[in-house]
């Protein structure tokens, strides 16, 4: 009985063997009693018949899935499944037992174990720059159906035959990953790695590993790290992921130039950090970024970090800092004292910030445009009452989440309800108990029931369908206005907002009314 696909579907095959005619059977037996003397004798007899029967089923054809589920292996072969999965991880591995085969009862583990593993590998690549190579097995078949350059590799018009590939521009800790994607269809990222992953599904043109290398690189975007990838993703074509780096470095713009990273960006990346309108950064901030990445260039090009080489190296990049629109203590004691103007260039920018007649300058004058600050107000309308609302050092605490990534900056806040005042506010965020901004700051209230702005240092990165944490502990005048009429779900452009009460509110701060009734933030 024999199971086969037929163009129909789920065909079952008997063979029926038919038996020879009885006139047959006599005369075999007679060329058998004969001692079989010659072959001619036996070349005789017709040839065995038979005839194939085929019937047509109702069961449906079962895959070895649906066959063999899931299940954790027997006692007996646990130390063995484990034992082979370890070896493929450390490229150590052994020819397996006999009947390997067995263990594994899908197709795809048993394809899987193939993964680094020297067992019927038709190929080898040496991996990594030279002093850091590392020698991978490969098998042809497997590789050129999960990539179209290894299919034009091994079976392209051009294919060569060798059987051993180097491949100089790869870590192999990335190339790695990939066949691992390629044989186990597993998808096994880590931070330090996955812009080498990048580059090699990129390479290979693996399109899905690429995009799950994208979402993990969006997911784990910060300020930290923000320059780098927004060059990454340029040289990767990635636009979806340059759009997300912008928002984080426009947005966290002081952060983001006081990384370690963006000293690490191109020139070509520079500039155009340099030349971005929207930078909600002081001009102070930008120029000493530019000038602690010259620094670490003239390293690059193996220069002695002078001046005249920083300057040298930033080239016309140095125009695209907008001098001119800083501050004039931050000019005053800073860009011109640095040594990186020349005394033609540093005395026509104190002309432009103090003559009617302005010199001309190479460098941008014009300010740049930062970003413009919304607004989520929790509230419909505000009160005040001679017994409330009081400040004893207690919390007002509210929680909150967004539906999209954006970046707080700071809260709004009511003031006195008698007159004037000024208050002394510690604003707090935080996720799941850790604090991720914290400010001391003051503020004047006119004793209207106008919200004032409280900033943190640093925008802080919110993420989508979390709930944070805002509070803030006022020390001032202890009648102020308070918000009521709250609302649980706020719509603020295209950021939908929801709110809900906080344990750590213990000065009676909720949903319904309280303080903290704005949320200023960047999206």
């Amino acid at each position: 009985i024999l199971m086969v696909d037929e163009k129909g579907k789920n065909m079952k095959c008997l063979t029926f063997f038919l038996m020879l005619p009885e006139t047959v059977k006599n005369r075999s037996k007679k060329s058998s009693k004969k001692g079989n003397s010659s072959s001619s004798s036996s070349s005789k007899l017709p040839p065995v018949c038979y005839e194939i029967i085929t019937l047509k089923t109702k069961k449906k054809k079962k895959m070895a899935a649906d066959i063999f589920p899931r299940k954790k292996p027997a006692n007996t072969n646990t130390t063995a499944v484990q034992q082979y999965h370890q070896q493929n991880l450390n490229n150590n591995n052994t020819i397996p037992a006999p009947n390997w085969q067995g263990l594994y009862p899908t197709i795809r583990e048993r394809n899987a174990v193939m993964f680094n593993n020297d067992l019927m590998a038709d190929v080898h690549f040496v991996v990594g720059p030279p002093g850091g190579t590392q020698r991978l097995p490969g098998h042809k078949y497997v590789l050129a159906v999960g990539s179209s350059v290894f299919h034009a590799m091994f079976y392209g018009e051009l294919a060569e035959d060798k059987d051993e590939i180097r491949i100089p521009d790869v870590e192999p800790a990335a190339f790695l990953a990939m066949l691992k994607y390629i044989y186990c269809d597993e998808i096994d990222l880590a931070a330090d790695t996955v812009l080498a992953t990048l580059y090699a599904a990129k390479k290979y043109i693996v399109p899905h590993l690429a995009r799950a290398c994208v979402n993990f690189l969006e997911t784990s975007l910060s300020a930290k790290n923000a320059c780098v990838l927004l060059s990454q993703s340029c040289l990767f074509e990635e636009p979806d992921l340059t759009q997300r780096c912008w928002e984080v470095i426009d947005a966290q713009a002081e952060l983001a130039l006081k990384s370690e990273g963006f000293c690490d960006i191109d020139f070509q990346t520079l500039e155009s950090i340099l030349r971005r309108e929207t930078l909600n950064a002081k001009e102070i901030v930008v120029f000493e970024a530019a000038l602690n990445w010259a620094e670490v260039e003239c390293q690059r090009q193996e220069l002695t970090a002078t001046i005249e080489n920083k300057r040298k190296v930033l080239g016309k990049a140095l125009y695209l800092i907008r001098i001119p629109a800083m501050a004039l203590d931050d000019f005053a004691n800073g860009a011109a004292q640095s040594g990186i103007l020349t005394l033609n260039e540093t005395n026509d920018i104190f002309l432009w910030y103090t003559a009617a007649k302005k010199p001309e300058l190479q460098f941008v004058s014009k300010p740049r445009k930062g970003l413009v600050p919304q607004r989520c107000h929790r509230f419909q309308s505000c009160a005040y009452r001679s017994n409330q609302w009081r400040y004893r050092g207690r919390c007002d605490s509210i929680q909150f989440a967004v539906d999209k990534r954006v970046f707080i900056a700071g809260f709004g806040l009511y003031g006195s309800s008698c007159g004037s005042a000024e208050y002394s506010a510690k604003i707090e965020l935080k996720r799941q108990g850790v604090i991720l901004g914290q400010n001391l700051s003051k503020y004047f209230s006119d004793g209207s029931s106008n919200t004032f702005p409280v900033w943190f240092e640093y925008p802080v990165q919110i993420e989508p369908d979390t709930f944070y944490t805002a509070s803030v502990i006022l020390d001032g005048n202890e009648l102020s206005y308070f918000g009521q009429e709250g609302m649980t779900e706020v719509q603020c452009g295209k950021v939908t907002v929801q709110f809900q009460c906080s344990s750590d509110s213990t000065n009676g701060t909720g949903v319904q009314g309280g303080q903290i009734p704005e949320l200023i933030f960047y999206a």
